[in-house]
């Protein structure tokens, strides 16, 4: 695959990916390829850089997503770690107990639990705004 910057005659750049050089004259001779922003048929390869990869890019490339991925683990976990110590948990009864909460202004408490995709549509019915969180593991 190879990504190429492009220009239509409105000078109006945009990128698009052809599975190799010749795919895009291929299709350029044909008149298939067309600006997304105004629908010319004259387009153009725009000047690029290429991007050079060897082992050393990739191996700091994934060390990068590695470490943002850990990053976003600990805020999720720390985030449920909040939610354990401030919220009660009501299981399965999520469904019932919010809306006890919603509808008795006077039973202001926090809780979280599960509730199916069903019961998460009937809620959002009656105005119920839920706020879904991923749920990480902690010995994961």
């Amino acid at each position: 695959m190879i990504k190429y910057n492009l220009k239509c005659h409105n000078d109006h750049e945009f990128k698009s990916w052809f599975s190799d050089s010749k795919e895009f004259d291929k299709l350029n001779s044909k008149g298939m390829l067309e600006c997304i922003y105004c629908s010319s048929k004259k387009i153009n390869k725009s000047i690029m850089a290429p991007m050079i990869v060897n082992s050393q890019t990739i191996d700091q490339e994934n060390e990068l997503l590695e470490r943002s991925f850990k990053d976003e683990k600990k805020k999720l976990l720390n985030l449920r770690k909040y939610i354990e110590k401030n919220f009660d948990y009501v299981g399965k009864d999520f469904s019932k107990k919010v809306r006890e909460v919603y509808y008795d202004k006077k039973k202001n408490k926090a809780i979280y639990g599960t509730t199916t995709p069903e019961e998460r549509e009937e809620l959002a019915d009656e105005g119920i705004d839920l706020f879904s969180i991923p749920w990480i593991n902690k010995d994961n």
